[in-house]
């Protein structure tokens, strides 16, 4: 039988066959082989000793969190305590594009900030709009019809109020919220096991909050193309990497304002963490 894994602890996997959930372990033979399943893995199962006997190919995967065949990642981003992180957005979004995922992205805790503050950050705001779709997290109506036949997995900083946000689309979904550690500037880690849940005529992953990213041994060319913006200024170099090149388009664009510089800039410290692991495995 074929079903799909919702819930993965210790080592039990929660399944959903059609319209029955069942549990079941793993074979043996896939521990050996370090086959191991996510949440999102299509699987095969021996119904008979209720074991995972086969792990169907996978779309995708994600590091962190470590789900499978994930077809939206919504990043969930706080505009106020914590603040705007657009270093670990532009990472989530790397690791997004890298694994062909939409990246949709919704903004947080706009109640949060007075006139002034919102006016700075407005121009950022207004940038990533032109790459991808955002909403703000008042928005349900709107949010809601994003889940209906995809596979979305929450994904972005801790306590930037992804449980909150699945509870108002969903309030029988009744999961914790936590509150804001003012001296850490940092939310509690609420939601402890990466779940598969029904939403909306889909499944939704809520998986627990983080706050660092490492890249899942992406190249620097892989790094370059995940920064989708940079295709609209085509440089005369074919392999520019868009960094020390003369006449580059991109360094032109970033100079012009056409593109963000805070945008660039992380695009650069994105290829240095790159280099250095290449560095360190060839040591």
């Amino acid at each position: 039988m074929e079903g799909v894994i919702t819930k993965i602890l210790s080592d039990k996997c929660e399944i959903k066959i059609k319209e029955e959930v069942v549990i079941c372990g793993i074979r043996g033979k896939l521990k050996m082989e370090k086959l191991l399943p996510l949440v999102g893995d299509k699987v095969i199962i021996d119904p008979k000793n209720m074991v995972i006997e086969k792990i169907l190919p996978r779309k995708n995967e994600l590091v962190r969190p470590r789900v499978g065949n994930v077809t939206i990642g919504l990043i969930v981003q706080s505009l106020k305590e914590p603040e705007l992180d657009t270093n670990l957005m532009d990472k989530i979004l790397v690791e997004l594009e890298f694994n062909n995922i939409k990246p949709i992205i919704c903004f947080t805790k706009k109640d949060l900030l007075n006139k002034e503050e919102y006016g700075k950050l407005l121009p950022i705001i207004n940038y990533y709009n032109k790459l991808y779709p955002i909403y703000f997290n008042d928005e349900i109506q709107k949010i809601k019809k994003i889940f209906h036949n995809e596979i979305t997995v929450l994904i972005g900083q801790t306590g930037a109020g992804k449980s909150t946000l699945l509870n108002k689309l969903n309030a029988n979904l009744s999961l914790k919220t936590g509150e804001i550690s003012k001296a850490l500037s940092r939310g509690k880690h609420t939601t402890r096991h990466v779940s598969m849940l029904p939403l909306l005529g889909g499944f939704v992953l809520d998986s627990p909050g983080f706050s660092a990213l490492d890249f899942n041994n992406m190249t620097e060319i892989e790094i370059r193309d995940a920064f989708i913006e940079f295709e609209r200024f085509p440089c005369p170099y074919r392999d520019c990497m868009h960094t020390k090149e003369n006449d580059c388009c991109v360094k032109e664009a970033v100079n012009k304002g056409l593109i963000l510089q805070s945008r660039y800039d992380n695009y650069l410290s994105f290829l240095k963490t790159a280099y250095k692991k290449g560095e360190n495995k060839k040591r």
